[in-house]
């Protein structure tokens, strides 16, 4: 891990994370190229690496809090007030649960599938056939939400199936933005709430692989051997390359549909299939 890759690999965790194109198959795409093009074995494993990606998200999680901190300041006073009183008729306490459950409805269903998505980073060809995936996703879910009414408000449907989505897209290649927005959009809600829950959504689970990934699987030993200068120039840079990506992607989605973004998904998705299948 140099320099030049982590910072390039942070610009890239910060556009594709919030754009419904998928942050981990970019990061894949993009750190399979450089190994192609430096002439390194695609099959080595490397735990800095992963460790990078991690922190690379962690960056975009800071980008989210900010960007979101007067909601999520919201949402937690609503929530612990309406421990105490038991009362969650309040909206922003009613998303605090929603978000409770989705998380856990996350965790439920990603879990089986971690150790087969940690080793689709070394099958980029695959991960290129699971992106044209969700640009078909993007596609239908347009197509629905086009003829069916949509409304502003969440329900505990939209939680518990928007839940599900984020748990599925742990494979790379299935955007966990794209897929959680389209689930949005299937289940009855217009793009920018359904982005908004999906970007709340992505705290708690980000939050808990940045804090637990460490703990479980770095070795201290090989850790001080780490370029962490890479690392932290790699994670400032998707943090802040991540906040504008939220600011402007916002306000194209109050006039724009998704379909652009399924185009590029199935455009790229196929050629990065192409080139790594012939690689």
């Amino acid at each position: 891990m140099n320099l030049i890759q982590a910072v390039l690999m942070g610009i890239v965790q910060g556009l594709s994370e919030f754009l419904p194109i998928s942050s981990s198959a970019h990061l894949v795409f993009t750190s399979n190229f450089y190994k192609v093009f430096k002439g390194i074995e695609i099959v080595q494993h490397s735990n800095e690496e992963v460790f990078c990606d991690i922190m690379l998200h962690f960056g975009t999680l800071i980008a989210v809090l900010i960007f979101f901190r007067k909601d999520i300041i919201a949402i937690l006073k609503a929530f612990f007030t309406a421990l105490k009183t038991r009362d969650f008729s309040n909206r922003e306490a009613k998303l605090g649960v929603y978000i409770i459950i989705g998380t856990i409805l996350t965790i439920i269903l990603a879990l089986p599938l971690q150790e087969f998505a940690e080793k689709l980073v070394f099958s980029p060809a695959i991960v290129g056939i699971l992106l044209v995936l969700t640009g078909i996703m993007l596609f239908v879910s347009e197509y629905f939400s086009k003829h069916h009414e949509k409304k502003n408000e969440l329900t505990l449907k939209n939680a518990i199936l928007i839940g599900l989505a984020q748990g599925l897209a742990v494979l790379p290649g299935l955007s966990r933005s794209g897929w959680t927005m389209a689930t949005g959009l299937f289940s009855g809600l217009d793009r920018v709430t359904a982005a908004k829950y999906s970007f709340l959504l992505s705290i708690p689970i980000i939050l808990g692989a940045s804090m637990l990934y460490p703990v479980i699987k770095i070795d201290l030993h090989e850790a001080v051997t780490y370029n962490w200068i890479a690392i932290f120039w790699g994670t400032f840079s998707s943090g802040i390359v991540g906040y504008l990506c939220i600011k402007y992607f916002m306000k194209f989605l109050s006039k724009f549909s998704l379909s652009i973004f399924g185009y590029y998904c199935v455009i790229a998705g196929l050629i990065t299939a192409i080139f790594f299948y012939m690689n």
